[in-house]
């Protein structure tokens, strides 16, 4: 479904199109500009169904369907392949799961492909979240909640939840993990500092259960 006409729709249209040019490129040979502007489309729908300012909105659209059509290239076998994929589920995509997709793949480096997402989409990734990433020098401030897709899952061999309950996707055959963590919303600097490291402990020790090898130390 193509975004609704808003004021200033017009620029966000043509950054779509500017979008759907790049990646009809980068996907050439894999997917046609028909399939790439249907998941550009309704990943705007999607991502604009929980998003509160909109300025940046058309750049995070192009970000969610790159991944989305990633996601569907492996899952078809057309790319990707031989990388173990691993999906961060939690409620609000805003701290726990966007915490342990910064330090999956900065242990994990190009040795395996992290993804994350939620159930309930918040407005933006937790300040304190970034902050406390930040301490570790990784860099999660260019990271948005964005919500799960079924091609996302599929494409996943593990899929961890934390606290998304009967709201997480269920693919038979998936490796599902629960990682029984609090969630840190409006919580201090001081409190999120522990969850962070049992953040960062559970996916080292996921990376040595895939015999992935680590590529960064803290």
């Amino acid at each position: 479904m193509a975004p609704s006409t808003t004021p200033g729709m017009g620029t966000q249209e043509n950054f779509l199109a500017s979008s759907a040019d790049s990646l009809s490129r980068e996907f050439s040979g894999i997917f046609g500009r028909e399939t790439v502007d249907r998941f550009l489309h309704s990943s705007y729908a999607r991502l604009s169904e929980s998003a509160t300012v909109t300025t940046h909105l058309p750049i995070l659209t192009e970000k969610f369907a790159r991944q989305r059509l990633r996601a569907l290239s492996r899952v078809d076998g057309q790319g990707y392949a031989g990388l173990p994929t691993v999906l961060f589920l939690c409620v609000h995509n805003a701290g726990r799961s966007q915490m342990a997709l910064g330090f999956f793949q900065h242990y994990a480096g190009e040795a395996a492909i992290g993804w994350s997402g939620g159930s309930e989409p918040g407005d933006q990734v937790s300040p304190v979240a970034v902050e406390v990433m930040a301490e570790r020098g990784i860099d999660i401030s260019g990271e948005y909640p964005k919500p799960w897709t079924d091609e996302v899952v599929q494409a996943a061999d593990v899929v961890i939840s934390m606290g998304c309950g009967d709201a997480c996707p269920v693919v038979p055959g998936k490796r599902y993990q629960e990682w029984t963590l609090p969630d840190p919303a409006a919580w201090t600097v001081d409190e999120v500092r522990p969850v962070r490291d049992e953040v960062e402990r559970r996916v080292l020790a996921l990376l040595g259960e895939l015999e992935v090898r680590v590529s960064a130390a803290s």
